[in-house]
């Protein structure tokens, strides 16, 4: 099911999408698609993709029309987790979330609450770590602590080998250090 009722017409700019059609950028505006920078309206590679995937999208290069296959490989080439942010992306939008390219936090976005977009801030930073992937703990740490910051709240995405998306809320914890204290008992007779 789409939340666009036609299709959009697209051209590819190195790894986005041009939306050119006025009527048709408000409509994607409105459902938390694209935005304009530079005075053209662009969609960002995982749209683009997730666009393509539930056919809402015909993207053209030159006057060739591209399909899914084709762009992931060129999304892919600009960028090694393009397809873990699909993964992401199709999730969150399947699931009823508005989700926009994030902070710079690696394979993430900010999520708004359902209902939320365009009436208030994100609620969520959502990022992405591939099962199976090895990442170093301090810079899993440095993220939460980053986003809870921003005062957001930190929602880790993982993708299963399946392509799986389970996600985990995740908060800032201390580990205080252990002092060396003699131990007391109380036994009483």
């Amino acid at each position: 099911m789409s939340e666009l009722e036609s299709k959009v017409e697209g051209v590819l700019v190195k790894d986005h999408a041009l939306v050119s059609d006025k009527d048709m950028q408000h409509v994607l505006e409105l459902k938390g698609f694209g935005e304009m920078v530079k005075k053209k309206f662009l969609l960002e590679p995982f749209e683009s993709l997730y666009l393509l995937y539930v056919d809402r999208l015909k993207l053209f290069r030159g006057k060739q029309v591209m399909d899914f296959d084709s762009l992931m490989t060129e999304c892919m080439k600009a960028d090694p987790d393009a397809f873990t942010k699909f993964l992401i992306y199709r999730d969150l939008r399947t699931r009823g979330y508005v989700a926009k390219d994030g902070f710079g936090f690696g394979s993430d976005f900010r999520v708004y609450e359902r209902g939320q977009f365009g009436e208030k801030g994100a609620k969520y930073v959502v990022f992405g770590m591939t099962e199976g992937k090895r990442e170093k703990i301090g810079l899993l740490q440095k993220q939460i602590e980053d986003i809870t910051t921003m005062g957001k709240e930190p929602v880790l995405a993982v993708i299963e080998r399946r392509g799986e998306v389970i996600y985990y809320k995740v908060s800032k914890i201390q580990f205080h250090q252990n002092k060396d204290q003699p131990m007391s008992s109380s036994i009483e007779s």
